[in-house]
């Protein structure tokens, strides 16, 4: 599973002494780590409210609609967080905007903890999806600028891969307190994390090379929103990736928000159903190595075409799985195709904007997918509130894939940066 290109990134790193010093190396090695580590509390809190949910509903009284709103709250705050996020990136730095990022997201995920009614959770909520969007188009920054363009895919899909074992490990939580009325745990371990992580980031995650090049150490002003997004040849690509997040980011966060309910509504008891969104993270975590490892080995639009097959197929086989066994294996591949699918559209958005314009193009594109994340469960609820089957509801999202499908292909041959 992408072996191959993880020991061609081993070996381009060893290569690297020859020109940039044995310090590239550890450099390198230590941006993706970090990287790594803030998309894992990143992932765990983006689910933990899916996996506090049941209970969070008892004690507050929410009906379904009501938990449909609390879940977009959430991924609604990505949206200014990561526009401001990336343009900030290309005005300061992408290192000082992923403090401020996760300390905001790591605060707020704690306060979650402490609200004690449906609208103060709301606008908490809103406030930690700010500091987590901000965080997720430096990361991809980063991670696509610490190695050369050739292995940019498989250098973001391993700092993407600790969003969906962020959420195994939320999953995990919620199968060890099952038994507990109390939903608040996970909220303080999602708040601690990020707080623990921010004085290692300081001392040790090293700026972008690339960015200090690029703007002359932030002396020199990033270009108008304007030309970053549809200057040149870039207008018809723009489009095309703000459509392919979109819709990808529907399917997505439909089962990121909603997939512990729709099992439980299905009969499984509330292991059973960890159990499953453990399994749909796993594959989540295993598609995004090995989908993004294909894209820099292996023609794209092979990859593409295989990855979207592989999203309808995985959702037409969850809402018609006929028991635990099937749920289970069929969570694992939608979890891989869906999740992987993402993690390679991140990688193609860098690639697509010049580094000195990378935070504000990948910005933006994450910005308006959240569009996407916030549309995909308020539907999945207003489904659920008019009396909808979990399969009815699960075997609507097939056709949004067809368009993120057409959009990515498209996508695939137009003109990239040359940085």
């Amino acid at each position: 599973m992408g072996t191959t290109n993880m020991k061609s990134l081993g070996a381009e790193l060893s290569e690297s002494k020859v020109s940039d010093g044995p310090a590239f190396k550890s450099s390198t090695i230590t941006t993706l780590g970090l990287c790594f580590a803030v998309a894992l509390l990143e992932g765990l809190d983006l689910q933990s409210v899916g996996v506090a949910a049941p209970r969070m509903a008892r004690e507050f009284g929410l009906s379904v609609s009501q938990m449909g709103l609390v879940f977009s709250a959430g991924t609604f705050g990505l949206l200014p967080g990561a526009m401001f996020g990336g343009r900030l990136a290309d005005r300061i730095g992408r290192k000082r905007v992923l403090v401020i990022s996760a300390c905001l997201f790591g605060l707020l995920s704690i306060a979650t903890a402490l609200v004690s009614d449906l609208h103060t959770l709301v606008i908490v909520r809103i406030l930690t999806g700010i500091g987590l969007g901000g965080a997720l188009p430096n990361l991809i920054a980063l991670s696509s600028e610490a190695v050369s363009p050739r292995l940019r895919s498989t250098a973001v899909s391993v700092m993407y891969c600790g969003v969906p074992f962020g959420g195994v490990i939320a999953a995990a939580v919620g199968v060890l307190f099952a038994g507990d009325a109390d939903w608040r745990h996970i909220f303080y371990v999602g708040g601690v994390g990020p707080l623990v992580l921010v004085p290692l980031i300081l001392m040790f995650l090293p700026e972008s090379t690339a960015f200090v090049r690029a703007s002359g150490n932030g002396n020199v002003k990033p270009a108008p929103v304007k030309k970053v997004l549809f200057g040149e040849t870039r207008s018809l690509s723009t489009l095309q990736i703000w459509i392919s997040y979109f819709c990808t980011l529907i399917v997505l966060y439909f089962l990121l928000n909603w997939l512990p309910s729709l099992m439980a509504a299905r009969g499984l008891s509330r292991p059973e159903v960890g159990y499953v969104q453990i399994f749909f993270n796993i594959g989540a975590g295993l598609g995004v190595l090995f989908i993004g490892a294909l894209m820099d080995r292996i023609r794209a639009g092979a990859v593409v075409t295989g990855m979207y097959v592989g999203i309808i197929a995985s959702l037409a086989a969850l809402s018609m799985a006929p028991d635990f066994t099937a749920l289970v294996a069929s969570a694992f591949f939608a979890g891989m195709f869906v999740t992987g699918a993402q993690s390679v559209l991140y990688a193609l958005a860098a690639a697509f904007y010049p580094t000195a314009m990378r935070g504000t193009g990948v910005g933006a594109a994450v910005a308006f997918g959240r569009l996407g994340s916030v549309v995909g469960p308020l539907a999945a609820g207003q489904l659920l509130a008019m009396g909808s089957s979990s399969a009815i509801v699960i075997g609507a999202s097939i056709p949004v894939t067809l368009v993120a499908a057409a959009a990515a292909l498209l996508l695939i041959g137009r003109p990239r940066a040359n940085d």
